[in-house]
C-alpha cells in the first residue's frame, strides 16, 4: 500500500483534506458515510499511474472540517464543484462508494458539464432498502448512545486487539478494517454530529428516503459503470441489477463473494474494471442546454 501525505485546501473558509496523484484524465473518488479517502488506498497506486486521481474527505469526515451546518447531498456537491475548480479541474469521471455514489449522482445532476462518466460502487440512492442498523440509527435520540458505544477507551481496546492478532499472524478482512475505521471516527464528537446530520438527510426509519431513479433519463448519455459485491449486507445487490436494467448502455460488474467494499476486497479487479471503462468509453459532453431539452421533452404542462 502506497504511503501518501494528505493535502489540504480551504474552500469558503472550510478545510478540505484530500489525496491527489498522477496525471491524465481526472477521476474524482468519493467515499461512503463515516468513511474517508483512505478507503481508496488499495486502488490509488494503480489508478494514479494513468489518471489524475483526486480523493477528498467529504465535509464532516476524515480530516476535513466538521462545521455545524447542512450535510445534504446538494450541500456536498456544491462544495465539491468548487473544490475541483480550485484544483484546476473542470471535468472528471465521478466514482462514488455507498453514500459517495449518491453524492456522485447529485453532482452529475447539479453540474452536468462537470461529469464525464459515473461509477457507482455499492451505491446509495437507488432504492429504499438499506441495512436495518442504519434505519435504527436514524431514529431520534440514537446519537445519545454513541458517547458510550464509541468511546476512546473502547477504540483503544480494539486497536490493541488488532495489534495482538497481527502479531499472531492473523489479519482481519479489508471489509472489517473499513467498518472499524468508520466506527473509530465516531468517537470524535464533531464527526459524530456530522454523521448523524448526514445520515438523517438520506435515511429514515423506513429506509433510504432519497432516490435518483426518477432522474435517470437526464444522465442517459453519460457512460455508467455499476460495481457491487454479491454479498453486500449494507445495500442489496438487487439495486445494482435494477439500475442496470433501467439504464440502457450501462455496465454491471458484480464481484462474487465480495461485501460492501469490493474496491478493498478485490482491488486489482476493481482498478482493471475502472481503467477499462474509462479507456473504452467516450466522455459525456452534457450541458445546461441539453438538460433544458430533456426537461422540456418530458415535462407535462397543464392549465388551471
Amino acid at each position: 500500500m502506497m504511503a501518501r501525505r494528505q493535502r489540504q485546501i480551504t474552500i469558503h473558509g472550510l478545510t478540505i483534506a484530500y489525496h491527489c496523484a498522477g496525471s491524465g484524465p481526472v477521476v474524482l473518488m468519493l467515499h461512503g458515510m463515516a468513511g474517508d479517502s483512505y478507503t481508496w488506498d488499495r486502488v490509488f497506486p494503480v489508478l494514479s499511474r494513468r489518471f489524475t486521481v483526486v480523493a477528498p474527505d467529504l465535509l464532516g469526515h476524515g480530516n476535513s472540517a466538521t462545521p455545524a451546518t447542512e450535510y445534504s447531498l446538494g450541500a456536498h456537491t456544491n462544495i465539491l464543484r468548487d473544490f475541483l475548480l480550485a484544483l484546476g479541474h473542470e471535468r472528471a469521471t465521478l466514482v462514488g462508494h455507498s453514500y459517495g455514489g449518491g453524492v456522485a449522482m447529485q453532482l452529475a445532476y447539479q453540474f452536468p458539464g462537470l461529469c464525464e462518466r459515473i461509477v457507482l460502487v455499492g451505491s446509495g440512492g437507488l432504492g429504499p432498502e438499506v441495512n436495518r442498523l442504519l434505519r435504527v440509527l436514524a431514529l431520534p435520540g440514537a446519537e445519545q448512545l454513541f458517547p458510550l458505544l464509541c468511546s476512546h477507551k473502547l477504540c483503544e481496546i480494539g486497536r490493541n486487539l488488532a495489534s495482538w492478532l497481527g502479531a499472531a499472524g492473523l489479519r482481519v478482512s479489508p471489509e472489517i478494517e473499513q467498518i472499524w475505521r468508520s466506527y473509530e471516527s465516531l468517537s470524535d464528537a464533531a464527526r459524530r454530529a456530522a454523521f448523524f446530520r448526514t445520515l438523517r438527510a438520506v435515511i429514515d426509519s423506513r429506509g433510504q428516503s432519497i432516490s435518483a431513479r426518477d432522474r435517470f433519463y437526464l444522465t442517459a448519455q453519460v457512460p455508467m459503470l455499476i460495481v457491487w459485491g454479491s454479498h453486500d449486507a449494507i445495500i442489496p445487490v438487487e439495486h445494482a441489477h435494477q439500475t442496470h436494467e433501467s439504464l440502457a448502455g450501462s455496465r454491471l460488474d458484480v464481484f462474487e463473494s465480495a461485501g460492501h467494499y469490493p474496491h478493498c476486497e478485490s482491488p486489482e479487479r476493481f482498478a482493471a474494471a475502472l481503467s477499462d471503462f474509462i479507456d473504452s468509453t467516450a466522455e459525456a459532453r452534457n450541458s445546461q442546454s441539453n438538460y433544458m431539452r430533456l426537461l422540456r421533452t418530458t415535462a407535462g404542462t397543464s392549465h388551471a
